[in-house]
C-alpha cells in the first residue's frame, strides 16, 4: 500500500491511552518524580525512597571493569534534578529535550519513563490475567472506550478474507510509550475473527503503527520472547535495554534514528487525519509537519478531540491548520465537547474508510 493511498492516519495522544488506565502528561510527570527520589540512609548502603529497579539499573550502567561497583552519584544527582525540575516542566518529554546535551539527564529520564509506563501497563484495563482460561484481554471492561469504536470502524462490513486490505489502508501516529494499541488489535482480531495468533499477527502487520518518541518494544505472537512483554516486570538489565528504545523529539526527528521521514508523508498525504487524546502542543505538530512546514496545500480532512481546550484555544489550532499546514477552513473540525471514547460515534459515518 503506498503512501498516497492511506485513507484514515490516527493520531493519538496520552488522553487516548488514559481511556485504558494509562497516565495523562502530568500524572507521569507525578510517578516519575516520586520514582527518580532515590535516597539512602546515614549509612549510604539502604534506600529510603525511589524505584529499586532505576536503582539497580544506574548499578549496571555505572559498573567498572570486572564488574566492580561504580560511582552512582552524577546519575543520582540527574535524577533529583529531574525530580525537582517537574513541577515546571510541560512534559518528561520537553524537560529531556531541553538538557539534550546532557547524557545524564536523558538516561534517568528514560529510565524512569520505562519503570513508570510498564507499570502503567500491567494495572491497566488491557492487561491479560493469566488466571483467565481464554488468556486474553476482557473486552466487556474496555467496551465503551475508543479502541472498542475504531475496531467496530475497521471490521464495519468486513469478512476475514478483506481485513487485511481494510488496515492497510490505515496508519496510527502514537506518541505514547505503551503499547496498548497493538496488545488490543491483537486480541480483538483473534476473538472476532476466530484466528490463532499467527494469523493475528500476520494480519496487523499491514497496519503500520508509528512511535515517534519509541515504545516498550515489540509484542510478538506467538511469542517470539519480546524484551519485555505487555506490563511485564523488568530485570535491571532489561530495564536498561527497554530504555534506550525511548527518544527525544531530537531523537524523534533526526532522520538516521527515527522513521520521520514516513511519518511526515503519510500525515501530509492522508486523507482524512484523525486526532484523538492529543495535546496539539507545538513540539508534537512539528515533528508531524516539519518545521518550517512546507508552503502547500493539504487536501486532507482534520478531525480531532480537544476535551478541556478553551474555546479561544480551539479556534487557534484550527486557524493553525488552516493558515499555517494548508488545509481548508471547512475541513477541520476541533470539537471541544467530545472526549475519545465518543469520537467514533460522532464522526464514524465521515471517516469510513475506503
Amino acid at each position: 500500500m503506498s503512501i498516497e493511498n492511506k485513507s484514515l492516519v490516527l493520531v493519538i495522544g496520552a488522553g487516548a491511552s488514559k481511556e485504558a488506565g494509562l497516565p495523562l502528561g502530568s500524572e507521569l510527570k507525578s510517578h516519575i518524580a516520586k520514582a527518580l527520589d532515590i535516597r539512602f540512609d546515614i549509612s549510604g548502603t539502604s534506600r529510603i525512597s525511589g524505584d529499586q529497579k532505576i536503582e539497580s539499573a544506574l548499578r549496571i550502567l555505572t559498573q567498572g571493569p570486572n564488574g566492580m561497583r561504580g560511582d552512582i552519584n552524577p546519575h543520582l544527582y540527574a535524577c533529583w534534578a529531574i525530580r525537582d525540575a517537574m513541577p515546571q516542566a510541560a512534559s518528561i518529554d520537553s524537560y529531556i529535550d531541553a538538557h539534550r546535551d546532557n547524557n545524564l539527564i536523558a538516561e534517568c529520564g528514560k529510565l524512569a519513563i520505562a519503570t513508570s509506563i510498564l507499570e502503567a501497563e500491567s494495572n491497566c484495563l488491557l492487561r491479560i490475567n493469566n488466571s483467565n482460561v481464554n488468556n486474553t484481554i476482557n473486552f466487556q471492561a474496555i467496551e465503551n472506550t475508543w479502541y472498542a469504536a475504531f475496531f467496530k470502524l475497521i471490521v464495519s462490513g468486513c469478512q476475514r478474507d478483506n481485513i487485511a486490505e481494510r488496515l492497510s489502508k490505515i496508519s496510527i501516529v502514537t506518541f505514547n510509550y505503551d503499547r496498548c494499541i497493538e496488545i488490543y488489535l491483537h486480541a480483538a482480531l483473534k476473538n472476532y475473527y476466530r484466528i490463532d495468533n499467527q494469523e493475528a499477527e500476520d494480519l496487523l502487520s499491514n497496519l503500520q503503527i508509528f512511535h515517534p518518541y519509541g515504545y516498550l518494544g515489540r509484542l510478538d505472537w506467538p511469542c517470539h520472547h519480546p524484551l519485555v512483554g505487555f506490563g511485564g516486570t523488568p530485570h535491571p538489565l532489561q530495564l536498561v535495554q527497554v530504555s534506550k528504545g525511548l527518544m527525544t523529539f531530537t531523537e524523534g526527528t533526526d532522520e538516521k534514528l527515527s522513521e520521520i521521514n514516513e511519518i511526515r508523508s503519510i500525515i501530509k498525504a492522508a486523507d482524512k487525519l484523525a486526532f484523538l487524546g492529543f495535546a496539539f502542543n507545538q513540539q508534537n505538530l512539528d515533528l508531524l509537519y516539519g518545521f518550517p512546514p512546507l508552503n502547500t496545500k493539504l487536501h486532507g480532512e482534520i478531525f480531532g478531540t480537544a476535551k478541556g481546550l478553551s474555546e479561544s484555544d480551539a479556534e487557534a489550532i484550527q486557524k493553525e491548520f488552516q493558515y499555517k499546514y494548508g488545509y481548508e477552513r471547512s475541513k477541520v473540525k476541533i470539537n471541544r465537547n467530545i472526549v475519545c471514547s465518543e469520537f467514533f460515534s460522532e464522526y464514524g459515518r465521515s471517516l469510513g474508510i475506503t
